[in-house]
């Protein structure tokens, strides 16, 4: 892979998200998975609690409190942000070829595309942000500033702090420095406001019953494209040779 020059500080600001945009699938349900299956007693756990957090992950004004559930359960008894962070370092060096499976090769062409080019690139992501980090530089080798949800110790586990999503996500961009966005590449419904400050948002990999709602409070003639997400919408897009 060639090497990308060091962006200027007015070089265009481009947004990605990481799951469903860059990844095939949700990279922290993945994760949290694992940490929940390392023993017996957490996948009881986590089953006796489906039925109260599984409902509060599908609402967005209670989805941080089911996740942080979950999250609990798997990080109970590693009670600071850096053992999660190790923790996830030995994740993805150990699931290598399964998480370089669900990297999407037209996706990171576009990415490392933008980064020739010079512009700023910056990961806005929902997963916490060694998660999506490790993951490009481990698997994929791409070196770029992450920004995710906050995690912080909690009754002896790991919870989410600040989820990095929706209109949340935007503020915690702001909060970092990032002002004006060129373009904004995301999957998800809740990342319209992330779309509508972009000057050039590009939809990719929508759900199909999201379509109509991108089509109709988007730009006219915003692309709604589908980089490899199977199970997912948009209009296919070919690689290139």
């Amino acid at each position: 892979m060639s090497a990308v020059p060091t962006p200027r500080d007015d070089a265009p600001l481009v947004v990605f998200d990481f799951d469903h945009t860059l990844y095939d699938g949700d990279s922290g349900s993945h994760l949290f998975a694992w940490l929940i299956r390392r023993s017996w007693w957490r996948t009881a756990l986590a089953l006796l609690a489906a039925p109260v957090f599984g409902p509060m992950v599908a609402f967005l004004r209670t989805r941080r409190w089911g996740i942080s559930g979950f999250v609990w359960i798997g990080t109970v008894g590693m009670p600071r942000r850096r053992t999660l962070d190790d923790a996830i370092d030995r994740y993805v060096a150990t699931h290598d070829a399964a998480i370089r499976a669900r990297l999407l090769p037209l996706a990171l062409d576009v990415l490392h595309r933008h980064r020739e080019a010079g512009d700023r690139v910056v990961i806005a992501t929902g997963a916490p942000p060694e998660l999506a980090r490790a993951i490009l530089a481990f698997v994929a080798h791409e070196s770029v500033p992450v920004i995710g949800t906050a995690v912080g110790p909690r009754l002896g586990a790991v919870v989410a702090t600040r989820h990095c999503h929706a209109e949340e996500k935007m503020r915690m961009l702001r909060e970092r420095g990032y002002g004006d966005i060129a373009i904004a590449y995301s999957d998800s419904s809740a990342d319209l406001p992330l779309l509508k400050a972009a000057k050039a948002p590009v939809v990719v990999n929508p759900k199909h019953g999201s379509i109509d709602l991108f089509r109709r409070v988007l730009p006219a003639g915003t692309p709604i494209l589908n980089w490899g997400c199977r199970d997912r919408g948009g209009e296919a897009v070919a690689a290139e040779r």
